[in-house]
């Protein structure tokens, strides 16, 4: 499911390819020639993927620039399939629970779009960043019709994206260094580039009640805070070297709190002057990846690397964590919080799940997605307490309407 070969937020990088002996047979050659101009072979002799999901992964190299001629497509496609197969993942663990979910899927336009972020937009519609299509997607469920939006810059890599009160959609340029903001009734797009150049991956993005955009730049290892009515940028570096600030939330003080995937750390804001609390978490395995948060300014949080649902005390620090339903190897992602309930996915089970989490009761159940997910790396609520999902490996947007049994 796109798990190896895409580990990094940036996908094509120009790196020293090792020494490496691909397999004989048709298609080889094209693979050495397109796939070694941006990376090194080892990328894909360490993938492992079905027929469908390397079609998916060669639409997104060819968005980002590998020369896959037409005529060789299928026979790259079958290449890749026969010599670099699917790898058997965890089991998913289905267990039932007191609401009723149903799970509907759509393919966006553009193949290969690895469709990033989801954002539920204030008109109804839903919105996600296709990252390696170069477009900001919109999907109206009344109509049922997409409308992409291609941005100005190519290679920008669309990541994070919100609304602000006036209509315009916000993102994060996770390629090119900068934030971006779209008028959807005009196509324009301005950009506010990055002071730093070192802030080269701007990654999550929120509005905060003050009127400011909060962001982190994960291998930057900075976060920063753009006053949108100025267009100034200032940036500040995680106290921890290497933490790779991830997701993001804003408690109800107006203070933004995000969760350091590379380090076991859980970092709040000061919305005014930028400097950074850390909480550590009690086990130095721990990489949380994406955060929820609560009514009560409890901080939630899903650990990528141990298979644990984790809960953060702010007031207390005190830490409480759940082992996931499919155990060590289920990889928690995308996260969020809904009324007494938390919602994420599990991305390294066949197939993805939806999991939930009654808090009052502490029990998860939890629900295959249909397409299989191809990882959920985010998922945002709705007003009225539904979900919309980006499912990046396949291709496609999801939307979970939640009713109680």
């Amino acid at each position: 499911m796109l798990r190896i070969l895409f580990a990094g937020a940036v996908l094509f990088i120009a790196s020293p390819t090792f020494a490496q002996t691909l397999p004989e047979g048709p298609g080889r050659s094209t693979v050495e020639q397109a796939c070694a101009a941006c990376h090194a072979l080892s990328n894909i002799t360490r993938a492992g993927h079905s027929k469908e999901e390397w079609n998916t992964v060669l639409h997104m190299m060819v968005n980002a620039g590998a020369q896959v001629p037409p005529d060789q497509f299928a026979v790259v496609a079958d290449y890749l399939a026969k010599n670099f197969p699917a790898k058997k993942l965890p089991a998913a663990a289905i267990l039932p629970g007191a609401v009723h979910v149903t799970i509907k899927e759509w393919d966006v336009p553009t193949q290969g779009s690895r469709p990033h972020d989801p954002m539920y937009a204030p008109d109804g519609s839903a919105w996600y960043t296709g990252q390696m299509a170069n477009v900001l997607g919109r999907f109206d469920p009344r109509t049922q019709t997409f409308k992409e939006y291609p941005l100005k810059t190519p290679g920008s890599g669309p990541h994070g994206l919100i609304a602000d009160p006036q209509g315009n959609v916000w993102f994060t340029a996770n390629f090119k260094a900068y934030i971006g903001k779209l008028d959807p009734k005009t196509g324009n797009v301005t950009e506010y580039p990055m002071p730093d150049p070192a802030a080269r991956d701007p990654h999550t993005l929120l509005l905060a009640p003050n009127g400011n955009i909060y962001f982190t730049a994960q291998n930057a290892n900075m976060v920063g805070r753009l006053n949108p009515r100025t267009g100034e940028i200032k940036l500040a570096s995680s106290p921890t070297p290497h933490s790779n600030p991830y997701g993001m939330v804003i408690d109800s003080h107006g203070a933004p709190w995000f969760v350091e995937f590379g380090s076991n750390r859980i970092a709040r804001i000061d919305p005014d002057t930028l400097g950074i609390r850390e909480f550590v978490l009690p086990n130095p395995q721990s990489r949380p990846r994406r955060v929820a948060i609560t009514h009560d300014d409890m901080i939630w949080y899903s650990d990528y690397s141990r298979g644990f649902l984790g809960r953060l005390d702010p007031r207390t620090g005190k830490v409480t964590e759940w082992p996931s339903p499919a155990g060590a190897r289920s990889q928690p992602y995308g996260i969020t919080a809904v009324g007494d309930a938390i919602w994420y996915s599990e991305s390294n089970t066949e197939p993805n799940t939806l999991v939930r989490f009654d808090i009052k009761a502490q029990k998860f159940a939890t629900w295959p997605i249909p397409s299989g997910g191809g990882v959920v790396r985010n998922m945002v609520a709705t007003p009225d307490g539904n979900l919309w999902l980006a499912c990046s490996g396949v291709n496609k947007i999801a939307f979970v309407e939640i009713a109680k049994n």
